[in-house]
């Protein structure tokens, strides 16, 4: 393949110079169109797969496909607070419709069950961006020492190499080779579950080892299972998995102590992503607090953050100041809406339930509400503050550990 040329969804050579012509869906779609006919159902769909295939740039080694969900935040959020930033009207309409239109794309994804990078490049290139209007517009003005340049920096840095380490492997239970059933017929029936819910209530003692590493010994934790929460067995991935694993519908894996799928990174949060992701978010809220007090603090002399923040007389007096104050404002959102997530997975890790857990425990009416509904105790590991975080801590510590009737 030359730069310009690659193989499109059908597994045919095309090239880029014929991304204009020979889309017999766009072309029967502008027919219908102009005789006033209605399009056949799913036609906007395939429209849409052919522009997203066909959405190259030429490499060396082939032209290389472009995700579609990068491009919207790439090209909206600058032209958006931009405009934001030209009068105060405006600011209050874009930052009120921004959180709208992104909860209304997160809704429209997860109820198809897609896999998207929109909030991930969303959050990335939101921080590139905060931290460039930041450099740009709120450092030359001479009231940020270099010091504070330096640390705001280094949070940035920890953050992302905590988001990297979230990234990685969330503790994903291995495939059978070959996608094979196992045979799990020899298995006591206490041990196996026909549902995948992954909370079961049963009879009968718990397995007297610890699986998943979860029973560590603090405070005299039982190194056996609770009762009532048992292995299960898991249709669509064909194994037996441990307790507190799940089957994530979205990457099409089971997870061990899988806590929920994040959009904002594009990947699950289990058993050994869990501490990492805590660590994220605990960065983000502590640079971008940082960074907004800082930036308040110049453009609203004289005034503390929190009413600089609703009060500002001199923000809109010029455009340097209004997109700062903006930018300050987007931030302020964004900041709100993690802290949330920050702190019920806070509430979580106190209370040793995961949010997976919660949910269940809320559908089966099975969990206790506590502090107004923010968390849900399903009483199976709770333990006391101290160990549930200590059991928190030492998630990932060591490998799983395997016993014979998982390697039958």
């Amino acid at each position: 393949l030359c730069c310009c040329e690659y193989v499109d969804r059908r597994g045919r050579r095309n090239h880029i110079a014929a991304c204009c012509c020979d889309c017999e869906e766009l072309d029967d779609g502008c027919d219908r169109w102009l005789t006033c006919k209605s399009l056949p159902p799913g036609a906007l769909e395939r429209i849409a797969d052919t522009i997203a295939d066909r959405l190259r740039v030429p490499w060396f080694s082939g032209a290389v496909k472009i995700n579609v969900s990068l491009v919207p935040p790439l090209v909206l959020l600058p032209v958006f607070l931009h405009v934001a930033a030209l009068h105060f009207l405006l600011g209050l309409i874009i930052l009120t419709s921004l959180p709208v239109v992104v909860l209304w794309y997160y809704y429209l994804t997860h109820r198809r069950k897609e896999r998207t990078l929109f909030f991930l490049s969303l959050g990335l290139f939101s921080l590139g961006y905060m931290y460039y209007v930041f450099l740009r517009e709120v450092v030359p003005r001479g009231h940020v020492e270099y010091s504070q340049v330096v640390v705001l920096t280094c949070g940035l840095i920890f953050m992302l190499a905590a988001l990297s380490r979230a990234k990685k492997d969330p503790g994903y239970l291995p495939i059978p080779a070959g996608n094979e059933k196992p045979s799990h017929q020899g298995l006591p029936n206490k041990s196996v579950r026909g549902s995948s819910s992954g909370l079961h209530g049963a009879s009968g003692a718990a397995s007297s080892r610890a699986v998943n590493g979860e029973a560590k010994g603090y405070c005299r934790m039982s190194a056996e299972q609770p009762e009532g929460v048992k292995k299960d067995w898991c249709t669509k991935c064909q194994l037996v998995r441990p307790a507190r694993a799940g089957h994530c519908r979205l990457c099409g894996r089971c997870v061990r102590r899988l806590d929920h799928h994040c959009v904002w990174i594009n990947s699950c949060v289990g058993e050994q992503n869990h501490q990492a992701f805590i660590l994220a978010l605990s960065f983000f809220m502590l640079t971008s607090v940082y960074g907004i007090t800082l930036t308040l603090h110049t453009i609203c002399r004289g005034q503390t953050p929190f009413v600089a923040l609703l009060y500002c007389p001199g923000a809109y007096s010029d455009y340097s100041s209004a997109l700062s104050f903006t930018c300050v404002w987007y931030c302020a959102i964004v900041t709100a809406g993690m802290g949330y997530i920050l702190l019920i997975q806070l509430l979580n890790i106190s209370y040793n339930v995961t949010e997976r857990e919660a949910r269940l425990a809320l559908r089966d009416n099975t969990g206790r509400r506590l502090l107004g509904g923010l968390v849900i105790d399903t009483g199976h590991y709770n333990r006391g503050l101290l160990c549930n975080w200590g059991h928190f801590l030492s998630l990932g510590s060591s490998p799983p550990q395997r016993s014979a009737e998982d390697i039958v």
